[in-house]
């Protein structure tokens, strides 16, 4: 069970006390967007999306189906400021492990790093759940654990792996070579696809 609440942080962005914040679209996500993401009616997900740049950048490629899950209701404030005609119905904010919905990729940004490591094992369950056969999981994680007390929350390319082969067949699990530069040599771009079968959840 998560001890961080949504009060929590919805009070970091009322407070604008958001220090992971870019102020813009990650690169790597940036490029893995331009390069592969090609079809507007693809159906993606960004979970824990914060001021989803990501998203906003998505909605002015053409992108339709874009939606964000964040469950702190102060988050959402800039992405309705710079997108007023993004869809209402596609925000949606509540526990990303309450959310039912079908999509075709989740792109991560900081959302992994920011629940307890305890229940990252329920993160795996859920994005299998949330994607369509033959779905994508794609973003970034931290490359090493922290010393201090998170969030964020680091981990290992190890952990990761023994984490997400019960679910998903990892086709890229790597340090990430276009971060920004305090996060250059620090970040692993994942790429993670859901077996293209309808076959059950794995124990």
């Amino acid at each position: 069970m998560q001890t961080l609440t949504s009060d929590y942080w919805n009070e970091r962005y009322l407070h604008q006390h958001t220090p992971w914040d870019m102020g813009q679209v990650s690169p790597p996500l940036k490029h893995f967007i331009d390069r592969c993401l090609t079809d507007p009616h693809t159906r993606v997900l960004i979970p824990g999306a914060g001021r989803a740049y990501e998203a906003v950048y998505l909605h002015r490629k053409g992108f339709s189906a874009v939606h964000v899950c964040d469950w702190a209701p102060a988050a959402f404030d800039w992405l309705r400021q710079e997108a007023p005609d993004f869809p209402e119905t596609h925000l949606h904010c509540t526990d990303f492990f309450q959310l039912q919905l079908q999509v075709n990729v989740i792109l991560e940004q900081t959302f992994f790093s920011a629940i307890e490591p305890a229940i990252r094992p329920m993160y795996a369950q859920q994005a299998f759940e949330l994607l369509q056969p033959g779905g994508l999981l794609a973003g970034l994680l931290f490359a090493a654990p922290f010393d201090a007390l998170g969030p964020p929350f680091g981990g290992t390319a190890a952990e990761y792996q023994s984490l997400f082969a019960p679910y998903f067949e990892i086709r890229h699990l790597a340090i990430a070579k276009d971060s920004i530069p305090p996060r250059l040599g620090r970040e692993l771009w994942i790429e993670l696809y859901k077996p293209n079968t309808r076959s059950a959840m794995p124990d």
